[in-house]
């Protein structure tokens, strides 16, 4: 009985979808310390729970809103990377559950900020940062404000996924923001939103149906194919711009295999290879693939250098 509860827990969390928020915020820290010098592990050990509590804030909250979505979900069309865990639906949890953990996990990121800031003195931008990653998060699907029905959605995971945690751990590290942050996050926003979009498309139906009105529905897929080839292709020139603002031409060792993956979905993309629900599947995946390469690329070519 134990054993089942903690696998509920477990999926609900989306344990996997952590690395989009962790490994941003490792950059930033990794940015911080090539600049500085210095790298205190305590500090990022506290960072990375806190940015862990932001997105437990944010999946729970997700998971408890979008039931009527995610049942819709199930029946037209299950996928790994959308439609929610199933949790709650197949009853392996209360639905409440889920919001009284989104709730205490809120509660417990606010409680590492104000450790952060006061105990070890990070910085006066701590606990704000953290609100607005809260902000960003809880209310991504939670009334009465819901960014995903507003058109707002994609717009706040782009930045609480792309410029957020990069600032964040430079932040923590030296109590300043450089100014290479705001290059390296672009391509990582970009990136991030297209897995958002594109992770929209297998919901597509059941959005509809519900009246979700995220920028997929908005659009429909085909112009939303247009729109996630222009964030592609964006991202690859803010990747090539960040080369003449302080980032090492070494990073094209570790992008130059991500982008011609991103070539190669922006192609089959447009083509329209997202109608079929097994390639479509695939297409999501290595979409993901695409943001955490960008990501890893940026931190293993300061590491090198």
């Amino acid at each position: 009985m134990i054993s089942k509860q903690l696998s509920a827990w477990a999926a609900l969390s989306r344990l996997p979808f952590h690395s989009v928020g962790v490994l941003p915020f490792i950059l930033g820290g990794v940015l911080a310390w090539r600049l500085g010098g210095a790298f205190r592990w305590d500090v990022c050990a506290w960072g990375t729970l806190g940015v862990v509590l932001v997105m437990l804030t944010t999946y729970y909250a997700n998971e408890y809103w979008d039931v009527v979505e995610d049942a819709l979900s199930a029946r037209l069309g299950p996928s790994r990377f959308s439609g929610g865990s199933q949790v709650l639906l197949r009853g392996l949890l209360p639905r409440h559950a889920a919001l009284w953990a989104s709730l205490v996990s809120l509660l417990l990121a606010i409680g590492v900020a104000l450790i952060l800031q006061l105990g070890y003195g990070t910085g006066p931008w701590t606990i704000p940062f953290a609100i607005l990653g809260l902000l960003g998060g809880f209310f991504y699907s939670a009334r009465p404000l819901r960014w995903v029905s507003r058109g707002w959605g994609e717009l706040w995971i782009a930045f609480c996924y792309g410029w957020l945690p990069v600032a964040v751990g430079c932040y923590l590290q030296v109590g300043e923001i450089a100014p290479l942050v705001h290059w390296l996050a672009v391509p990582i926003g970009l990136t991030i939103f297209n897995v958002i979009l594109l992770n929209e498309f297998p919901d597509y139906p059941a959005d509809l149906e519900a009246g979700k009105a995220n920028i997929t529905v908005r659009l429909g897929p085909e112009r939303a194919s247009l729109l996630y080839g222009l964030t592609s292709l964006g991202s690859w020139v803010a990747v090539l711009l960040s080369l003449g603002c302080g980032v090492s031409t070494r990073v094209l060792w570790f992008y130059l295999p991500i982008l011609a993956l991103s070539l190669i979905l922006v192609v089959l993309v447009l083509g329209g290879r997202w109608r079929d629900r097994a390639t479509l599947e695939k297409l999501c995946g290595a979409n993901l693939v695409v943001n955490l390469g960008t990501t890893v690329a940026y931190i293993l070519a300061f590491l090198v250098g």
